[in-house]
């Protein structure tokens, strides 16, 4: 029976969902949104804060400023309460409701940007709001997720291994990329530990992370108009870029079974689809993918035909869950970035 003092002291890490029945083959789902901060985005906070109090940059009653599009947020709210922070959240206008509620039912005060940057879009605007906060400011510490090494490092110390540990006989890897901690971590220890393994990023359309050109987003989580400084292309094989629109409707396929999963883990799930069926073969493989967040935090939103109509029109979901037909613009794309 688990007891614990504070809430980060609890997180299920070997839970996975079979996916076949949506995959028609073997595609394993792990799901990180169990613990009190409902993402896997408590494991990079935990790590990024240790690192600043090991370093003395951080003490008692400092004021925490990041910028997060949600969950990131959500995490260091949760901790910052818990060890006693002050904490200030620059997001920007499509943070779900839910998230910034909960935000801010744990004591972080939100500053929502809506004016995006001419040529960085929100999150440049949204860094710029952060600089600005932390400059000359004694006791404001950004902890910088973008280029922080613990957000990496948080997922080489555990959700690696975690994954090799329940798939000792891996062959590839699904991962999405958003600020690429997960990514990094990941790939860094699957390379050193099974460097056969071949490593998946899924991106959004529209994301300019790996080089390609932005466009509007709405779903928060993956995706960026920076590119992230930890991001190292070196350990990445392949690259699938997925559209919105296929996120929505992997989201409400997997919710007609009663997975309610969010958006970033719709659109890993949408990517690893697409991937596996480019391949063809993939049948003897075994692949497992990073399920980063579940959806509760979106029935605003995902889960709200209304809001679905309002930003990408009528009658988009009623195409089949693996997305478009391979002629439409919005397919996902894959990029190789070595041998099959």
């Amino acid at each position: 029976m688990p007891v614990i003092s504070a809430p980060q002291e609890f997180n299920v890490d070997d839970l996975y969902v079979d996916l076949q029945w949506i995959s028609g083959r073997p595609l394993y789902l792990k799901c990180e949104g169990f613990n009190f901060a409902g993402s896997i985005k408590l494991k990079a906070a935990a790590e990024m804060i240790a690192m600043a109090e090991r370093s003395g940059e951080l003490h008692p009653g400092d004021m925490l400023v990041e910028s997060s599009s949600g969950n990131m947020g959500v995490a260091i709210s949760l901790l910052a309460s818990s060890k006693g922070y002050r904490f200030t959240c620059v997001t920007d206008s499509r943070c779900t409701l839910g998230a910034r509620r909960l935000m801010e039912a744990l004591g972080t005060e939100v500053h929502v940007i809506t004016e995006p940057h001419p040529q960085e879009g929100l999150l440049g605007a949204r860094i710029q709001h952060v600089q600005r906060l932390v400059a000359d400011r004694a006791g404001h510490v950004w902890l910088n997720q973008y280029f922080n090494p613990g957000n990496w490092l948080a997922h080489f110390q555990t959700t690696g291994p975690e994954v090799l540990k329940s798939f000792p006989e891996l062959d590839v890897m699904f991962v999405g990329a958003g600020t690429t901690g997960t990514l990094m971590g990941t790939a860094r220890y699957l390379r050193q530990a099974k460097p056969s393994v071949r490593i998946v990023a899924i991106d959004s359309v529209g994301s300019v992370t790996f080089g390609t050109p932005p466009g509007p987003r709405s779903i928060p989580g993956l995706g960026t108009g920076v590119r992230p400084q930890i991001l190292d292309e070196s350990y990445v094989d392949d690259v699938v870029h997925v559209a919105e629109t296929d996120t929505l409707r992997v989201c409400r396929s997997l919710a007609d079974r009663g997975f309610l999963f969010g958006g970033s883990t719709g659109t890993v799930v949408s990517g690893a689809l697409h991937w596996l069926d480019e391949r063809g073969g993939g049948d003897g493989l075994t692949a497992v993918a990073i399920a980063p967040d579940l959806g509760d935090r979106y029935l605003d939103t995902i889960y709200n035909d209304q809001w679905v109509e309002e930003i990408y029109g009528t009658g988009v979901l009623d195409a089949g869950p693996h997305g478009h037909a391979p002629e439409h613009p919005g397919a996902p794309s894959l990029l190789s970035r070595g041998t099959p």
